[in-house]
């Protein structure tokens, strides 16, 4: 089976705190709002994202990337911190 590697590429990333909700909500712009259907009274909110794959949501904690196309989407920690590491 051939194998391949991703190509090394620069993304933009911010985690999703209850502090950055509104800053990410903003760059994202339009694709993006707070989500609380089915979310019990009190709990987090979620962040509902549009993305090439259709909406997904987002908790706090999860990382926010802008793909090479411009395009936003979730990313959880653990898959986030295997993937990517800081630009210097």
């Amino acid at each position: 089976m051939p194998k391949f590697r991703k190509k090394p590429v620069e993304i933009e990333a911010r985690e999703l705190t209850p502090e950055s909700l509104r800053g990410i909500k903003q760059w994202i712009g339009t694709s993006a709002r707070i989500h609380t259907e089915g979310i019990p009274l009190g709990a987090p909110v979620k962040l509902a994202i549009g993305t090439l794959e259709g909406v997904m949501l987002a908790d706090f904690g999860d990382f926010i990337i802008r793909g090479v196309q411009g395009e936003f989407y979730p990313c959880k920690p653990d898959i986030f911190e295997a993937t990517y590491e800081p630009v210097q």
